[in-house]
């Protein structure tokens, strides 16, 4: 074994780490070693030095800890509002989400562009700014068309909901949902509010 070797193997003795077949090839090394005995007693010694500093307590007086106490920089009362918000976490909540919808109501009528959501798209036809459900033809879920207009022939298995727009049903259509029409400002924010709710029930 070479030195370099004893003294990493050293730490790791006083550690309690070191298992017995090096320890004994340590020790055994150390007996022809003058040097790494020298190492071995200076680390001994140091960590019996920090064993004893670590684990003495000296005595404090009172007047020190007061002054220690005072010395300290005192904890800073938040605002009395910031106590409001986090007693009233649904509240604060509701209020935020209203207040950033608010902030998108100037643009909620922005944009030429006609949307459709729902599910078996697929199955409609779409003319220009018309969505088209063909007779014999199913919706399975709800369908959602901002700046369009809708023409029901066929089946909606859910909600049927226009945005800025118009809705047709024929006498053959059938929709199993609710059908609706948002065309002012305050009911396209109450139909997001209403929806986005809608979401976070049916997800807990």
């Amino acid at each position: 074994m070479d030195c370099k070797l004893a003294v990493s193997f050293i730490h790791e003795y006083l550690d309690g780490d070191l298992p017995d077949e090096q320890a004994n090839e340590l020790k055994q090394h150390m007996a022809e070693c003058s040097e790494c005995r020298a190492v071995f007693k200076e680390l001994e010694q140091t960590e019996l030095l920090l064993f004893a500093v670590n684990h003495r307590k000296p005595p404090v007086s009172d007047e020190l800890t007061d002054r220690i106490m005072q010395a300290l920089p005192k904890k800073k009362q938040p605002p009395a509002w910031t106590t409001w918000l986090k007693r009233h976490p649904a509240l604060t909540a509701a209020a935020a989400f209203f207040v950033i919808l608010l902030g998108t109501l100037p643009f909620w009528n922005e944009g030429p562009e006609m949307i459709v959501k729902g599910q078996n798209l697929d199955q409609v036809v779409i003319e220009g700014n018309t969505v088209i459900v063909p007779e014999g033809k199913t919706i399975a879920g709800n369908l959602t068309i901002e700046k369009g207009q809708a023409k029901i022939y066929g089946d909606v298995e859910g909600d049927v909901t226009v945005i800025d727009g118009s809705i047709f049903q024929a006498s053959t259509a059938h929709i199993s949902g609710q059908v609706q029409t948002v065309d002012q400002a305050v009911g396209w924010l109450w139909y997001k509010i209403s929806t986005a709710f809608s979401e976070v029930a049916s997800t807990n």
